[in-house]
């Protein structure tokens, strides 16, 4: 009977102590398992994301500048407006109306004889008049064209010189918010997929800040600090930054 006794006494004990293993594995996981949602919740990511839009220039804006030379003033203006003249028929002729034209007030110089040791003298060397011509135009390969044309003015004795062409896309404010929807779409799958590899899932937005826009030559990889507005090509990249964090949940 003793015997009987102390077995089932080593029964009993063999029993509480798999119950015990038991709770303590079973403790130890729930455990561990609210130790990792507690880190995940704490947890955020930080991600960037980017969007990019092709865009063609639709105004164009170009400015040429004429020069007469005299040691009369008179004369120099005479031949100044007969200068504007030929300017002003060259653009008609390409195909540039005159209300696309702004033409500029005269500006008047004064050239000095200098001696030989290179001071100036109070005698008049000649009178430099200079006048300007700026086109505005929604024709943009019209306006390329008639600055590489230009040269024809100097064949006729003008005095001229051609500035580079400056182009720009009117709807570039309503593209930036378009582009500030699609990068922060890009930074949330982004902030996605590297949610997955740690486990967890992508909550709600912490924080969002807009970088600048970079408005560059097609397949440019140049961008400034401070951001680019390229004007010496019709055919423009409109890129956006931003840069989001997300809270990161089990």
């Amino acid at each position: 009977m003793a015997e009987n006794g102390k077995r089932s006494i080593n029964a009993g004990l063999i029993v509480l102590g798999i119950a015990l293993a038991a709770g303590m594995v079973l403790s130890a996981w729930l455990v561990s398992d609210t130790v990792k949602s507690v880190k995940l919740a704490n947890q955020t990511i930080m991600v960037k994301g980017f969007a990019q839009k092709d865009v063609r220039s639709d105004i164009a804006v170009w400015t040429g500048r004429f020069t007469a030379r005299d040691t009369e003033l008179v004369r120099a203006y005479s031949r100044l407006e007969s200068d504007l003249e030929k300017v002003m028929d060259f653009m008609s002729l390409s195909g540039i109306p005159k209300e696309e034209v702004d033409v500029s007030a005269v500006t008047t110089m004064i050239q000095y004889r200098r001696t030989l040791q290179g001071y100036d003298t109070n005698e008049i060397e000649q009178y430099v008049l200079e006048q300007s011509v700026t086109v505005r135009s929604k024709e943009v390969d019209l306006v390329a064209s008639l600055s590489r044309e230009s040269t024809t003015l100097i064949r006729e004795g003008v005095e001229f010189f051609s500035f580079s062409p400056e182009y720009y896309y009117s709807g570039i404010e309503d593209m930036k918010i378009q582009l500030l929807g699609e990068a922060t779409l890009n930074a949330r799958q982004r902030a996605e997929q590297l949610a997955v590899n740690s486990g967890g899932k992508v909550g709600p937005l912490r924080a969002a800040s807009q970088g600048v826009f970079q408005i560059t030559p097609l397949y440019s990889t140049d961008v400034e600090d401070w951001g680019r507005y390229d004007t010496t090509t019709i055919e423009k990249a409109v890129k956006a930054v931003v840069t989001i964090q997300y809270s990161i949940g089990p």
